[in-house]
């Protein structure tokens, strides 16, 4: 097993404080968005095998095979299938989707067919993987997630009162719900001159009015202040508001809208790039293809809590690429035992935690992390809170059972 040496990633929308509190560090004067663990190319983690630390992709491909166990390799190939965060949001992120597996190799490969660069700001697909994620909040975390039933949607818009929105407002009563959803969404992405302004006043008078949806306006008019001007707080305005207290989780899948608002929590997800954005965002939106990935459903919001399985706490997802559980530690309690068979990060967030191996033993507290190849077999003790990220089982239809321990985020 190998201590990690991870990559914190200074988005703007980070909190200066959130990461180095948990992780006892000084803060640096400037946000702190992300600790990545794991083996991106962007930004591997780095374990200390050799006279230098080495990132942990070049690892990988040196002996995928010792690393990742027969099964990982067979299904996912040579590289680490899922890639483990810290998250911290001191602002909105981007509205953004990502794309079904089927989506992300035919968009790769055609923006390969064109030529356009890797690193050229205009690329939709910078590889041939889908991107679904869950996030655990670590203290109370609020985001947007998913469309509302249409016909909630319209009641939230004419409450804004803008005559401009009430065509808007007809349309979500009037037509079938994809179609009414799509023609919607799609008309806010290029709104016409001077709505986004009228909006923002709108949600800023209505988040001091009270009324049923005041708490939503209250995290759209915070979008509105931070990204002044954005046409993207109008396709947010379709999204269900959120929040999930600590130890609650979203999983968010393929063609699913999401904006991250506030908040410190681990992420997971498949280990990919792809992400369309549709606003509250200085980067590339590409509507045309945007509107091919959403899925235009209003499917009910789950908040998840996790599921005892054999002495951990499971989030189990829908996908295989990644299995997400937590450890509550004891000092009065056994020692954890954790086979071998598939590489895993365990990663501290509270407390300390021992992790034993043949090998010896290592220390982690608070915002450290150790990466487990799949020769290894580990066991864990200690008195704090551990995630552990590994590799689902296979069959990851049959986890759905887990979206019955949740409750529903909508209102109506």
């Amino acid at each position: 097993m190998d201590l990690l040496l991870n990559t914190v990633q200074s988005y703007d929308w980070g909190s200066v404080t959130a990461l180095p509190r948990l992780m006892g560090t000084a803060p640096s004067g400037h946000p702190q968005a992300e600790l990545w663990m794991g083996a991106h190319p962007a930004a591997p983690s780095r374990v200390p095998r050799a006279r230098e630390p080495l990132p942990l992709d070049q690892v990988i491909a040196a002996d995928p095979l010792a690393e990742l166990g027969a099964d990982t390799l067979r299904r996912f190939g040579p590289r680490l299938p899922f890639l483990l965060k810290l998250l911290a949001a001191d602002a909105p992120l981007s509205v953004q989707v990502h794309p079904d597996l089927a989506q992300a190799r035919a968009g790769f490969a055609l923006e390969d067919a064109l030529g356009v660069p890797l690193t050229a700001p205009h690329r939709n697909y910078r590889d041939a993987h889908h991107k679904p994620e869950m996030f655990v909040a670590l203290d109370r975390f609020q985001g947007l997630c998913g469309f509302r039933a249409p016909r909630q949607c319209a009641d939230l818009l004419d409450t804004l009162r803008v005559p401009a929105l009430d065509p808007h407002a007809s349309t979500l009563r009037a037509l079938p719900e994809a179609r009414a959803l799509a023609e919607v969404f799609t008309a806010f992405l290029a709104p016409p001159a001077g709505l986004v302004d009228a909006v923002t006043r709108a949600v800023e008078a209505a988040a001091g009015r009270g009324g049923p949806y005041q708490a939503d306006f209250v995290a759209y008019a915070g979008v509105a202040r931070a990204h002044p001007g954005d046409p993207g707080l109008l396709p947010a305005l379709m999204l269900r508001h959120i929040v999930l207290e600590p130890g609650e989780a979203l999983f968010l899948g393929a063609g699913i809208p999401h904006a991250y608002l506030s908040g410190l929590g681990v992420e997971i997800m498949a280990s990919s790039d792809n992400v369309l954005r549709c606003g509250l965002t200085s980067k590339h939106v590409d509507a045309a293809e945007l509107v091919k990935v959403v899925r235009f459903t209003a499917m009910p919001t789950r908040v998840l809590t996790p599921r005892e399985e054999d002495g951990e706490e499971a989030y189990p997802a829908p996908v295989d690429d990644f299995r997400l559980s937590r450890f509550r530690l004891r000092p009065d309690q056994p020692a954890r035992r954790l086979p071998a068979g598939a590489p895993q990060i365990l990663l501290c967030v509270d407390g300390e935690a021992e992790v034993t191996a043949a090998s010896g033993a290592v220390r982690i507290g608070p915002g450290r992390s150790v990466y487990v190849p799949a020769a290894s077999e580990v066991s864990l003790t200690g008195a704090g809170t551990v995630f552990r990220a590994t590799v689902g089982m296979g069959g990851a239809g049959k986890q759905d059972r887990t979206y019955a321990d949740s409750r529903t985020a909508d209102r109506a």
